[in-house]
């Protein structure tokens, strides 16, 4: 396994970040555990949850699921990078009521105390925003994170799903506080989904963020999922059914895996290595429901893509270019 910095922290976390969000909806406790200690003996430190991961009913429950591994012992905790994320409303039923959600000093205190007794352990490595909250300011979300930091509670604030302008918000608060501000950004980033290069992920490089990019096979898309379907084999849902309704995007992806083929490389692997590939990302996250899939995008930390290769995935998935000369002259 290979290791980078965590943005401009000194934090070392390996390339590929363990994804939980299957652990209880998909996959159960016993395989979960399985697939962590599998993770962790291929050297994958970075861990990454949610507190709303279980979803429905059982929010909390991947947390839970992790923190019951920890309690096994044999250094697990201390081996690894932990980061969970805050928004997403916890309330009980489903029911949001006032201050069980969103990001406001109130609801970031309550959040972090329920994490922490699920997963265990008596602190949060990277402690991220799931959203932007539009009604709550930066200086009370930082006032609230630099009292977890001073009690210990969390070493490092992160964000997801923000855009280029609000990293730059948090950020400039956070410097006009004399504190660390945001030193990641975990955003929808992958080889058919590139609109971050114009904005966020520039911001990110600018601001010291790692890029930590989600989905990054696309829900599934970007798998070998036409011949997948071709074979009888499992067919798209979600994010890559939604695509593959449409002739062009289907005529891509089918390019796409002719040109890998051609190669003989998975399709899977090839979009991991690219992200790989990318500058100012950190490190994928996958989330493997299988060992066998953790075995697979393991192999794409060493692969390496020829110049040919990537101009080819380049002609079939065109980034926007920069900003602003994507949208202006």
């Amino acid at each position: 396994m290979e290791y980078t910095q965590l943005g401009r922290t000194g934090l070392k976390v390996s390339r590929l970040v363990l994804g939980t969000m299957n652990f209880g909806p998909q996959t159960d406790e016993s395989d979960s555990h399985a697939i962590m200690d599998a993770a962790l003996d291929a050297g994958i430190n970075f861990f990454d949850t949610a507190n709303v991961y279980g979803w429905g009913e059982n929010k909390g429950r991947t947390e839970s699921i992790i923190g019951n591994w920890f309690a096994q012992g044999g250094d697990r905790r201390d081996k690894v990078v932990l980061a969970t994320k805050v928004y997403g409303n916890m309330g009980a039923d489903g029911q949001a009521w006032p201050n069980h959600d969103k990001l406001s000093a109130l609801n970031i205190r309550r959040a972090v105390d329920a994490s922490l007794k699920r997963l265990r352990t008596d602190h949060i490595d990277l402690y991220q925003f799931h959203h932007i909250d539009r009604n709550t300011p930066f200086e009370e979300i930082w006032q609230a994170i630099d009292t977890l930091v001073q009690q210990g509670k969390i070493l490092y604030a992160g964000s997801s799903n923000f855009p280029g302008y609000k990293i730059a918000q948090a950020n400039e608060t956070a410097a006009r506080r004399g504190t660390l501000g945001l030193v990641s950004e975990q955003c929808l980033y992958n080889l058919a989904e590139r609109r971050a290069e114009m904005e966020v992920i520039p911001a990110a490089q600018d601001y010291g963020l790692g890029v930590i990019p989600w989905s990054p096979l696309h829900g599934g898309l970007l798998g070998g999922i036409i011949k997948k379907e071709v074979q009888g084999g499992r067919r798209a849902t979600g994010r890559a059914a939604d695509t593959l309704k449409d002739a062009t995007a289907r005529a891509q992806v089918q390019a796409y895996e002719d040109l890998l083929d051609k190669h003989g490389l998975e399709p899977g692997e090839v979009a991991l290595a690219w992200l790989l590939s990318r500058p100012g990302v950190t490190g994928p996250i996958v989330g493997p429901r299988t060992a066998e899939q953790l075995e697979s995008a393991i192999r794409s930390v060493e692969l390496e893509l020829s110049e040919e290769l990537l101009a080819g995935l380049d002609d079939i998935f065109p980034g926007p270019g920069p900003s602003p000369e994507a949208f202006a002259w």
